[in-house]
Formats: C-alpha cells, sequence, structure tokens
C-alpha cells in the first residue's frame, strides 16, 4: 500500500520517518518542496500518479500568536489544503489521516477532559482554522480518522521543550505560567500509534475523530520543572506565574486535557506516561 504523508519535515513527520522503518508498505514522505497541498491540482495528480491509499497529513500552520495576524495563511493550510487532500484520496476511493488539536476547545471553563463529541469552542484563529479543516473532511465524506494531540514536542524542530532546555541552562531565573493545564505528548508517541493502526490495517471500520496524547495532566510551570530535572538544569529558579503576565493575542486554553478513553477502547493500545515520555526525549536530544 502507498502512502502520503505531508509535512515530512516536520516533528510528527520526523518522528513517523522513524516510526515507519522496515513497514511492510510504501511511505511517500513529501513537504512544501516536494508537494504544494494549497494546489488542488498537485495534489491530485500526487495521489493519482502513486496510487495513494492514505494520506497522514502532518503539515499545518501551528504559529498560535502569529496566526492571529495571518488568518488568511491560516485558514489555507489548516482548512483549504485539507480540503485538497480530502477530495483527492477519496476519489482514489482512499482514506484521509488528519492531526487536529486540543485547541479546537477552550472557550468553555472546562474541568473535566474533553471527549471527541463535545462542540468545538476555540479562542483563536488557530484553533478555529483546525476546526474549519475537520469540517471540511466531514464535508468531503471522506473516509477518516482524525486524532486531536496537544503540547507536542520532540528532538525535532522548534518547540517547548528544547526552548526551556535552553532557558533552563542559561537564565538564573525563570517564569513559566501554572494556569493553564494540558497534556505533553512526544510525537514519536504519537508517530509510534498511527503507525501501528496502518500497519496492523486498523483503519477500516475505525474512521471517525479521537483523542491522543500522553497519559497525566501539568501545568506549563510543571513541565517546565521537570524538563530542567530530567536535564540536570539545577540553578535555574523557575517560578509559577500567571497567564496574564504574559501578554499575548490568543487567549490560550486554561485547561485541555484530553480523554483518550474512545482511542485506547479502539486499538487496545497503551499509552505512555507523560513523564517516562519526556525522560526518553531528553535523553535523545542530549545525544545530537
Amino acid at each position: 500500500m502507498n502512502i502520503l504523508v505531508t509535512g515530512g519535515n516536520g516533528q510528527l513527520g520526523n518522528c513517523l520517518q522513524n516510526a515507519v522503518k522496515g513497514s511492510k508498505d510504501n511511505y511517500i514522505f513529501t513537504d512544501v518542496a516536494e508537494l504544494d497541498i494549497t494546489d488542488a491540482t498537485s495534489v491530485r495528480q500526487m495521489v493519482m500518479d502513486n496510487d495513494v491509499k492514505v494520506i497522514v497529513n502532518c503539515a499545518a500552520y501551528t504559529n498560535v500568536d502569529k496566526a492571529e495576524d495571518d488568518t488568511e495563511l491560516a485558514e489555507l493550510l489548516n482548512a483549504t489544503a485539507v480540503r485538497n487532500l480530502a477530495e483527492a484520496v477519496k476519489e482514489n476511493d482512499g482514506t484521509l489521516i488528519q492531526i487536529s488539536t486540543d485547541y479546537v476547545f477552550g472557550k468553555e471553563p472546562y474541568n473535566v477532559p474533553c471527549r471527541e463529541d463535545q462542540k468545538g469552542t476555540p479562542t483563536g484563529v488557530y484553533g478555529l482554522t483546525k476546526l474549519h479543516g475537520e469540517q471540511e473532511i466531514a464535508k468531503s465524506g471522506v473516509k477518516s480518522l482524525i486524532f486531536r494531540t496537544a503540547w507536542l514536542y520532540s528532538e525535532y524542530g522548534r518547540n517547548f521543550v528544547k526552548t526551556m532546555l535552553t532557558l533552563t541552562s542559561t537564565k538564573p531565573q525563570l517564569k513559566v505560567v501554572f494556569d493553564q493545564a494540558g497534556t505533553p505528548t512526544y510525537a514519536q508517541d504519537l508517530a509510534d500509534a498511527i503507525f501501528f493502526i496502518i500497519e496492523n490495517r486498523k483503519i477500516e471500520g475505525n474512521e471517525g475523530i479521537y483523542h491522543y496524547s500522553d497519559e497525566g495532566v501539568c501545568s506549563w510551570f510543571d513541565f517546565t520543572k521537570m524538563i530542567a530535572e530530567y536535564a540536570g538544569n539545577t540553578t535555574c529558579d523557575i517560578r509559577p506565574c500567571h497567564s496574564d503576565e504574559f501578554p499575548s493575542k490568543v487567549v490560550r486554553p486554561s485547561y485541555s486535557v484530553l480523554d483518550k478513553t474512545k482511542f485506547k477502547e479502539t486499538f487496545s493500545l497503551k499509552i505512555p506516561y507523560w513523564t517516562d515520555s519526556l525522560k526518553v526525549c531528553i535523553k535523545n536530544i542530549k545525544k545530537i
């Protein structure tokens, strides 16, 4: 089976490249240089020329703050491009695997983990455009699996873990918000889960929306404390603060923990606890 992965140079794309080594399927990894997913004709051509049966869309506009000013590009990448992928793979009787986000929630004052059937109430352009992407998939009628995830980090690219590794090793003091809770998710864990589902042919019959993050809950402050501890950065005084001490154009969800019950029951996969995966990632980063 031929599988197209878009956003192949991003965090999740790189982790998928690790996951699929030795696969019985043929994975085609692309990024913008190889395939412009905003160009419907190019997408259709790629799918038809390579008889693509599954697309894993890891491409997205992910800069949450910048999206507030860059609305058109965020909509183009997070919604219009998703429609292009959905329509192309549907034409070839294939399936779209879309990566979405916890940021589709947030406006309501949730204090329990968000379920898949909960109404999307995004607080900013990024979350809204990702929700539009989900809606484009539904409108297209394509067979699909949508995985909403949260707080992704890895050894690749720019992310919170890598930023905090630098700051806690160079700053004498650091303030980090404690009034926003979620779940850090190691991109390799999500990549391994996606690969397992494809490799074991668990797509057909299981179409729908799923939540996937690592297990557990913490604030950005707690996350930073663990990053520093596991890295051995002991000299930085890390202090909790309120989010309003860091003014932002977008209001981030104060509680966007995802309920993963449906994912675990459907695919019978054990999900790692967030601190265990964080240790693995930091060890790998130190080797680079």
